[in-house]
């Protein structure tokens, strides 16, 4: 049998590594040095292009002060598409490239460790490694991911997510790759690249790590080594995401979102993750918006939804997030927990409902954008009783699912996905 097959059966907890990191200001500045010691030669950097930022520009001008030749792929998309994937392995191949380096969020980095196991494999196409450890080929080029936003932990996961632009096009397909040999050879997380990232996509990536460090801390996995870490991650979150959004220049919240990302990717990364990540996949699938804006949304249903499993860890939560819970019992401070979870979504100005997102609502968006005729129909977000039944069918076959504490049927998800989609937020609070 395989460790995946065996996992759901005996309680059998798999940790998977993480990469050498530099964290930190400054740390991108000694990405040239870094990517000599590691050997690189010829590199193609991958990235979504960063506009209106001289980020890539500046990178790239220093891996060539430093000797280095580069190819640069900066056509990624948000939501990474199956063939901003191949498109890049074909620009490595033609260039005989010897080494990778991504540049941006979760759709760079994401995008770059797909096309590393699709060049390890000869090009074969990167949809069919979705799944858990599918690759075959255990070694790929060295790569360096230096991130530009504090959310998603891609840096240092093993995990990657992809959008397949091949499958029915009534019935749009994201999907998560788990695969040990996808993981970065080196981190690089400098609180100062964050700067120039917009108020509302600041708040976004936010709760993503939010989501990043509840959902491990509640999972059935239930996994020991990475309880403290989620509940520090909270910790920072709460104190930080504010500061960040509202005040971009500060060192202090945008370090604090750094270290807050990067500690709760290493939770979710042996920990697993729930259905906020599987909603958000679903509805990123059907309509190609930013994952953190769906996880925002997404997260107070879930955690109200999951909260009759754990109310001690959700009171755990509360305090995290600087609840003062005496005199509390547990169920009454995970409310609390909840509570506050919403409070924080509203002062960062973040959408409550799928409905409230229009093509005007935040800078990333995407409505009606996407990359086939399917998306052209796709420029608001319905919400009626088919959506929400094609939403909730693509939830029950997320990878993430089957971390959720709480089971999951089509009779028990679809009502969460219908809340998020129409629901009120003070539902959850009476």
């Amino acid at each position: 049998m395989q460790v995946e097959e065996l996992l759901p059966q005996f309680p059998i907890k798999e940790f998977h590594p993480f990469p050498r990191a530099l964290l930190g200001p400054g740390s991108h500045e000694l990405i040239g040095p870094e990517a000599l010691k590691l050997g690189f030669k010829r590199t193609l950097v991958m990235t979504s292009g960063l506009r209106g930022s001289n980020i890539v520009h500046k990178i790239v001008e220093s891996m060539k002060y430093h000797g280095l030749e580069v190819v640069v792929y900066d056509k990624v998309e948000s939501n990474p598409k199956d063939y901003n994937v191949m498109e890049a392995v074909a620009m490595y191949q033609e260039n005989e490239c010897d080494s990778f380096v991504s540049i941006g969020g979760g759709s760079s980095h994401d995008a770059c460790k797909g096309a590393r196991i699709s060049v390890a494999h000869d090009g074969r196409n990167v949809n069919e490694f979705e799944g858990f450890n599918k690759s075959e080929n255990p070694k790929n080029p060295p790569h360096i991911a230096v991130s530009t936003t504090a959310g998603t932990g891609s840096e240092t996961s093993w995990a990657y997510v992809i959008t397949d632009t091949t499958t029915d096009p009534d019935n749009p397909h994201k999907y998560v790759a788990f695969d040990d040999a996808s993981v970065t050879t080196l981190a690089i997380d400098d609180p100062v690249l964050y700067y120039s990232c917009p108020v509302d996509y600041t708040a976004q990536c936010g709760f993503d790590v939010l989501a990043h460090a509840s959902e491990p801390y509640v999972s059935r996995i239930d996994f020991q080594p990475s309880l403290g870490n989620a509940l520090h991650a909270i910790k920072l979150t709460a104190e930080n995401l504010r500061e960040a959004t509202w005040n971009p220049q500060s060192l202090a919240g945008r370090q604090g979102m750094m270290y807050a990302q990067y500690i709760a990717a290493q939770a979710f990364n042996s920990g697993g993750l729930g259905i906020i990540h599987s909603i958000s996949h679903a509805v990123s699938a059907f309509y190609d918006t930013h994952h953190g804006l769906n996880n925002a949304i997404a997260l107070p249903r879930v955690w109200a939804f999951n909260m009759p499993v754990h109310y001690k860890r959700f009171a755990d939560i509360a305090r995290a997030m600087g609840v003062d819970t005496h005199g509390m019992n547990d169920v009454k401070a995970a409310e609390a927990a909840l509570a506050a979870a919403i409070r924080l979504l509203r002062d960062v100005g973040i959408p409550e409902r799928f409905v409230d997102v229009k093509q005007d609502t935040y800078s990333k968006n995407r409505l009606g954008q996407g990359p086939t005729k399917f998306y052209e129909n796709a420029k608001t977000i319905v919400g009626d009783a088919a959506d929400v039944d094609r939403i909730t069918n693509h939830v029950l076959g997320d990878a993430c699912t089957p971390g959720n504490p709480k089971e999951c049927t089509f009779e028990t998800v679809r009502p969460v996905v219908e809340h998020c989609m129409t629901g009120d937020l003070d539902d959850l609070l009476s």
